[in-house]
């Protein structure tokens, strides 16, 4: 940054422009998949990703910054995570919690643990040397991963579900896909907007040390991380409807406390634990209630659409923030929605289907 005389905020973008990529490539990634096989596909991404960070070792200007590690590696990112997910989930359609659980904890799990080997990679060689070599390592690791990868056979997907299969088309039609996608926005805006924040709100409304504040920054990643692990196992077994109710109760509360009561150390460090927790499992659980309601056939095609609650959500809360000028205000919004989210959470049904299935689902729901 100080080489180029550019401001945080104005490379904080960054971040934003790859979540919105992330999500706006997932609703593309099946028909490559269609044409290019989902291993090609994903080895595809991974050099696409890899080049990416490597030539934005060579950024100039923002611009090309924002195009390289913004929307280049944010698209390589979706394509890749939307289609092995969904692949996943087609291997066990029986359980879809647990399986979902797994992949997107490993997703953010990854995410923890490189943060520190990308911190002694920028102290030895410098930022840019470090986009290089990060380059490198993703596409290696993708490239062989791709290679063990075994694409699930779509008729035994089929067969293993009794959930009538809607395609994307079909799936528009229904007003539960408009109502899923508004929990979606919902439970991201909370959560990315919280962890994006809880170093500046320890700060600001608790008046805790820069170094405290930093700390609990890595200890509610680890929650949010706990949350894809225990929360999508768990809604195998009660149901994904009660637990996604939970979270929203959960959410919904803790903003409000953040926004009405004096805050010490321990009210501000459990509200946005909890936060991230419940962030972490409905990321994790979204993509199975797609499938239980819509299907597995076209589950990339379907949950990509209903995905895009991620991708606005993560623009969401900091627009709302810069609108507001405050946190406490963006916390009484973000409470709102958390309410709304909880009222649709317990009165969504599966779209009408087999009689015996819709009955099974709400048993467990």
């Amino acid at each position: 940054m100080s080489k180029y005389g550019w401001s945080l905020n104005a490379v904080a973008i960054t971040f934003s422009i790859t979540s919105l990529s992330l999500a706006f490539s997932t609703l593309f990634a099946s028909k490559l998949q269609e044409k290019w096989g989902l291993r090609k596909l994903i080895m595809i991404a991974g050099l696409a990703l890899g080049i990416g960070l490597i030539l934005s070792s060579q950024a100039s200007s923002l611009l090309m910054l924002y195009v390289l590690a913004g929307a280049v590696v944010g698209y390589a990112d979706g394509t890749a995570y939307i289609t092995s997910l969904s692949n996943l989930i087609k291997w066990f359609p029986e359980r879809k919690g647990l399986i979902a659980g797994i992949s997107v904890s490993a997703y953010g799990t990854g995410s923890l643990i490189f943060k520190y080997i990308n911190a002694m990679l920028i102290d030895s060689v410098g930022v840019s040397q470090a986009f290089i070599y990060w380059g490198l390592i993703v596409t290696a690791m993708i490239v062989i991963g791709a290679c063990l990868i075994h694409q699930a056979a779509e008729q035994g997907t089929v067969q293993a579900t009794k959930t009538q299969e809607y395609t994307t088309k079909e799936m528009l039609g229904t007003k539960e896909v408009y109502l899923l996608f508004i929990m979606l926005f919902t439970s991201c805006m909370s959560g990315l907007y919280l962890i994006g924040m809880v170093k500046d709100i320890g700060v600001q409304l608790v008046g805790l040390s820069a170094a405290t504040a930093a700390n609990a920054v890595a200890m509610v990643a680890i929650f949010n991380t706990l949350g894809r692990i225990i929360l999508g196992p768990l809604s195998d077994k009660i149901g994904r409807l009660k637990i996604v109710t939970g979270t929203f109760i959960a959410m919904a509360t803790s903003v409000l406390v953040l926004s009405f009561v004096d805050l010490n150390y321990g009210i501000y460090f459990v509200c946005v634990a909890s936060v991230a927790f419940c962030f972490g499992g409905n990321i994790t659980i979204f993509p199975a209630i797609v499938g239980d309601f819509f299907g597995m056939k076209n589950h990339s095609k379907n949950y990509g659409i209903v995905y895009q609650g991620f991708g606005f959500g993560a623009l969401a809360g900091s627009f709302i923030g810069a609108v507001l000028g405050g946190f406490k205000p963006t916390f009484m919004v973000i409470g709102i929605l958390c309410v709304v989210s909880f009222i649709i959470a317990l009165l969504i049904q599966v779209p009408k289907q087999k009689k015996e299935k819709e009955e099974e689902y709400r048993s467990v729901a």
